[in-house]
């Protein structure tokens, strides 16, 4: 190039003058932006590579959603939701590592994060719906308990330790820390408390819900020097933009708020008044209606609200959804038990009438799910004891009079099963 002609970036063209300086080379000039784009072309490159494994095998949908079926029963709604928000994160991950390049970047829609709320009564599957997840997803992924967390300068858990233990999982790289997954555990408890006294901070409430606007929303964060990764023991930075955040919450007495809300109070009176004693709608038609007024009365702040545009209800848990989760799951409680049992040699085995009186217990109590271990802890806590000294034992039968308490769990023992096959040959 002459030194007449005028000097203009080989890039983009742009031509030399005061505002736009030009870094000169052996064949030709670059300016400010080109380097700019061109470093982010670079990094681009070092994070496929990094994330080459996850680009390889993007699950689709419906294979996300049958390994959940693997391990959760029901909840179609909610397994759907959570697959295709996962998909979809798969997806803005493979792209976005490609589709940065020289030419009109400003043409290409950059696609937005949709993070999910989880709402359902305790012991329907939130949690395990979540830790499931990270048996499918190629990202980091960390569950977080929001009953830790307080605002920043109280004793707690400050809302960072989040996205340190994100970095840990994702062994200090924070390429792959920036396309993680959090899911919030027992979100409903950082409500704002309706008895708060007027003038005092809400640090465990309302105040933990304004710390984490930033990290749901996305921007950058300063992580304290706590992660086992950071070697030098400065403060670095980490983008949320990417990261997907799950939260999960039983909401109790959420329902109270949709029902007034579809079901407004009738102060009529006299002979046109309506009827009362209608038919008071289903926890399950209560959480499918719920709407983000629902979740202001009861106590999350609207700003916190927004962060979360999906809105995923779970259904409460009948007595035939109870015994296909003690029965059918590849991590079945029942099969559990039969295995601890197949240590000692010995076959357990459930009557139908038996599978049904544990999961109408674990009804009357109120705790879903979670509460079918301490039911089948209480029954088999005995003869767990027992069985190690014995050795003539071949067969554990819990029956329908053991779950009531009516009668010990029955013992099938050596001599006695020898004496039936005999007699049944004579």
């Amino acid at each position: 190039m002459s030194d007449k002609e005028p000097k203009h970036c080989s890039f983009c063209a742009i031509p030399q003058s005061p505002s736009v300086p030009l870094i000169a080379g052996a064949e030709g000039y670059i300016c400010e932006a080109c380097v700019i784009l061109a470093s982010q072309v670079v990094n681009s490159w070092s994070r496929k590579k990094e994330l080459a494994a996850v680009q390889e095998s993007v699950p689709i949908p419906a294979e996300i959603k049958q390994h959940l079926d693997s391990y959760v029963i029901g909840q179609d709604l909610a397994k759907e939701i959570l697959a295709v928000a996962v998909y979809n994160h798969y997806k803005r991950l493979k792209h976005q590592t490609t589709r940065t390049s020289l030419g009109n970047s400003e043409a290409e829609v950059e696609i937005g994060k949709s993070n999910i709320l989880l709402i359902g009564p305790s012991g329907t599957g939130k949690t395990l719906l979540a830790s499931t997840l990270a048996k499918v997803v190629g990202v980091p992924f960390v569950v977080a308990d929001a009953t830790t967390l307080t605002q920043a300068g109280y004793v707690g858990d400050d809302v960072e330790n989040i996205l340190v233990r994100l970095l840990d999982v994702a062994d200090g790289n924070m390429s792959k820390a920036e396309w993680g997954i959090v899911y919030l555990d027992e979100i409903d408890k950082i409500a704002r408390s309706p008895e708060q006294a007027t003038g005092t901070r809400d640090v465990s409430g309302e105040g933990v819900q304004q710390a984490l606007l930033r990290l749901v929303e996305g921007s950058q964060v300063k992580l304290p020097a706590k992660s086992r990764h950071n070697k030098d023991g400065h403060d670095t930075l980490i983008d949320t933009r990417n990261i997907l955040f799950i939260a999960g919450g039983a909401f109790p007495g959420l329902e109270a708020h949709v029902e007034k809300r579809l079901q407004p109070k009738d102060s009529a009176i006299g002979f046109h008044a309506a009827m009362k004693g209608a038919e008071k709608p289903s926890l399950e038609a209560m959480l499918n209606a719920t709407e983000p007024s629902d979740l202001r009365r009861f106590g999350l702040i609207p700003e916190f609200i927004g962060r979360f545009p999906i809105l995923a209800p779970l259904e409460p848990l009948d007595v035939a959804a109870l015994i296909q989760i003690l029965t059918e799951p590849k991590n079945a409680l029942v099969k559990q038990y039969q295995q601890l049992f197949q240590y000692e040699n010995v076959t357990l085995s459930f009557t139908e009438a038996a599978l049904v009186e544990i999961a109408e217990k674990a009804i009357a109590r109120e705790t879903g799910a979670r509460g079918l271990r301490s039911i089948l802890e209480h029954l088999l806590r005995k003869t767990m004891f027992d069985i190690p000294s014995q050795q003539a034992v071949l067969e554990c039968v819990v029956e329908l009079e053991t779950v009531q308490g009516l009668a010990p769990i029955t013992l099938i023992k050596k001599q006695a099963e020898e004496q039936r096959q005999h007699a049944g040959q004579s």
